[in-house]
């Protein structure tokens, strides 16, 4: 598979039916260790594709990527810009998971994928930003960090032109001009665009309310109204008006309260 914006290719464990299957004594031949170089040889013909093959085994689901020299892309955590094994590929490809995290019941194929996974646990964050001195237990996630300083937006949308730093964020950015909506709730159908909306809407259903005030103990389902809330404590107005200066805890009420400088009155009675 190419890239559009440089060549590189993934060897997948499942070739796709509509591109040229490799003989089938052609063997690759894997080097497991951290980011190890090895090479791709066809026995038949005892030739060596001039391609350099890295095996990326430190993150959470396997990738091999060929690449040309110019360097791995980046997605949005930092690691190679390549389409991930998926999950039944995945089990077809490791048969078993031998490592075992000592702290919880996860297993990893490989040992360096327990070792990043531990770091959850201990909290570790060896990679330290130079510019701010914020730290991040995966060297990718730290990459993807510097671009806050360094201004970079490498994610391009093809159909208006806005740039983004992460992958991720493209992606969702592209699903208002496509209108997809990919995450449906299970309870009431309702879809959504973004896993983290369907993820609060659904404790509309469970009653689920994880964030409480340390004043009051009032409870609230999103992060955004409790932190609403507490200015009822703090007495914080941060929404001031424009025309007369008179300020606001909520940005709804200073929009209502403006009103009265625009005269506008967007509701009419269907009678009179």
């Amino acid at each position: 598979m190419q890239r559009e914006d440089k060549p590189s290719l993934l060897l997948s464990f499942h070739t796709d039916p509509k591109q040229e299957s490799l003989d089938s004594d052609c063997e690759a031949q894997w080097a497991l260790g951290d980011s190890e170089i090895t090479s791709v040889k066809l026995d038949d013909k005892s030739q060596k594709l001039g391609l350099n093959v890295t095996i990326k085994d430190e993150e959470e689901k396997n990738v091999v990527i060929i690449n040309y020299g110019e360097g791995d892309l980046l997605t949005q955590d930092g690691i190679p810009e390549v389409e991930t094994i998926g999950d039944k590929q995945q089990e077809d490809y490791n048969h078993k998971k031998s490592h075992h995290c000592p702290h919880c019941d996860k297993h990893f194929s490989f040992q360096s994928l327990l070792k990043r996974h531990i770091k959850i646990h201990t909290g570790e964050k060896p990679y330290s930003c130079s510019d701010c001195g914020k730290c991040f237990s995966q060297l990718g996630h730290l990459i993807v960090h510097q671009r806050i300083h360094t201004g970079d937006k490498p994610y391009s949308c093809s159909d208006c032109g806005k740039c983004f730093s992460q992958l991720g964020s493209l992606k969702y950015h592209q699903r208002k001009h496509t209108g997809e909506k990919p995450y449906s709730c299970s309870d009431c159908g309702k879809c959504f665009s973004k896993l983290g909306h369907l993820k609060v809407h659904q404790r509309i259903h469970t009653g689920d309310k994880p964030y409480s005030c340390s004043d009051c103990g009032k409870c609230f389902s999103q992060l955004g109204d409790l932190k609403v809330h507490q200015r009822i404590h703090t007495g914080d107005k941060p929404y001031a008006c424009s025309d007369c200066g008179k300020c606001f805890s909520q940005l709804g009420h200073l929009k209502i309260h403006q009103r009265i400088h625009t005269v506008d009155k967007p509701y009419s009675c269907s009678d009179c």
